[in-house]
Formats: structure tokens, C-alpha cells, sequence
């Protein structure tokens, strides 16, 4: 198995032999719930973690010709008291192998010319359109940002050693997941009970769902979010 420096190192190399222009992507920010401080926790862009290998908040990365800089503000003060202490700049820059990293600010002079891919959070999204100076669509990309789009769908369609064991350790966890939630049937009395039985296993391996668990005695109804209906003898579950 080939270290975390090396698999990224090698995935930023297959990304320049299919296309040649600078690449930048960014990482995204958090999302407020209803108030600004109050916000949903943060994941970075699939595509940024890919090649940056770490889910870095309010971050970018350059790309070109195999070559990776970093662009991250280092921590305040206060983050520190509120988060805990965080890795510096360069610390961070060391750990996926950059060849550089510079304030986020140094971003604005080394846009030109680059391909990207929008991401999700529209304050983000606004901020790469307003430097890369056109619209962005994360639908619809146009020009060299559907060239790159291609190329990165090209790379990431066979997965490599390191996506392969990530995808393994999720699926020990997720048949243990059901596993738990089989067991909860049980007992339960609603199908809230079954999904919490099946979410603390998730949880206590330190990871998260990938979107919200569908558990539910009535699987007529696609994507179903409630989870109060009674769960009697004899009702089919999906989840």
C-alpha cells in the first residue's frame, strides 16, 4: 500500500497526463442551519479531497503538471479555543506532499487560465466564479472546466488501491450497521428505534452516513425521512 503522499502524488500525475490546463479546486465552507454560527458539519468537495487528501475548510489547491500548491489561511486564536488547536499551514502542506502553500488571499493571482469544478456551497461557488471571472455551473460545466469534469469522471471510474481500502472499511461497518439494526427489530416499537441501533454502529467507528438513513415499514415511498411509524410482527423494514 503505497503511503498518503504517494497515492496523491500519483493521482495528481494521471490527472496532468489527461489534461493540460492549470487545474484549481476548492474545498468549500460550511453551510449555516438557521442562524450563522449555528452551521451543518463540514465535508470538502470529493473532488478536492481526492488529490488534496484531507477535508481542509476554506482551502484550494493548484494543480499543474502534477505539481500541487496549497492555499489555506492558518488558524485564529479563537478557532483554537473553540475547535482546539489545528495544524499549521506549512504542517498541513508537508502531510500531502505540496510543493508550496500560501495564504488563501495568494489565491487571486494564480486563477488564470485554471479549470475547476463548482462545488456545492453557493458562498464558495460565487467566490470561484468572481475569480475565475465567468459563471460555473455544477450541472452544466462549459469549455476547459468540462474537459477537466471528463478527465477526473476518466480517473476516478477504477478505483485505486487507497479508494479500494477506504470503500472496504466502510463496508465492514455498514454490514455491521445492519447487522445492529436487524438484532433492534426485536424490540423496537418504531422504526426510530431500528435506525438508532443501526446509527450508533456508524458512529462509533467514527464515521457518518453518507445522506440521511432511510429505515422505514413503508418502502412504497422513496427516500422516506420520518421515522415515527410503528413497527408491528410481520412488517417488511427497508432500510
Amino acid at each position: 500500500m503505497l503511503s498518503l503522499i504517494e497515492t496523491l502524488k500519483l493521482r495528481r500525475q494521471k490527472l496532468a497526463n489527461l489534461i493540460e490546463v492549470p487545474i484549481v479546486l476548492w474545498s468549500g465552507g460550511r453551510s449555516s442551519r438557521n442562524f450563522a454560527a449555528n452551521v451543518f458539519p463540514f465535508r470538502a468537495s470529493s473532488h478536492f479531497l481526492y488529490f488534496a487528501g484531507l477535508s481542509i475548510e476554506n482551502a484550494a489547491i493548484r494543480l499543474e503538471s502534477g505539481g500541487l500548491t496549497l492555499f489555506v489561511d492558518e488558524s485564529s486564536p479563537a478557532s483554537a479555543l473553540w475547535h482546539g488547536a489545528s495544524p499549521s499551514r506549512d504542517e498541513i502542506a508537508a502531510e500531502i506532499g505540496a510543493d508550496a502553500a500560501y495564504p488563501l488571499s495568494a489565491l487571486a493571482d494564480r486563477v488564470a487560465d485554471a479549470a475547476t469544478v463548482a462545488v456545492q456551497d453557493s458562498q464558495t461557488r460565487l467566490k470561484q466564479a468572481e475569480l475565475l471571472d465567468r459563471a460555473l455551473s455544477s450541472t452544466h460545466p462549459q469549455g476547459i472546466d468540462l474537459e477537466l469534469t471528463k478527465a477526473i469522471v476518466t480517473l476516478r471510474l477504477i478505483h485505486d488501491d487507497a479508494a479500494l481500502e477506504e470503500i472496504r472499511k466502510a463496508v465492514v461497518v455498514t454490514v455491521n450497521a445492519h447487522q445492529a439494526g436487524m438484532s433492534a427489530t426485536l424490540d423496537a416499537t418504531v422504526e426510530a428505534d431500528i435506525r438508532a441501533a443501526m446509527e450508533r454502529v456508524i458512529l462509533a467507528n467514527d464515521m457518518t452516513c453518507a445522506y440521511g438513513s432511510i429505515v422505514t415499514v413503508h418502502g412504497e415511498v422513496l427516500h422516506n425521512d420520518r421515522y415515527h411509524h410503528p413497527v408491528r410482527p410481520a412488517d417488511l423494514l427497508l432500510a
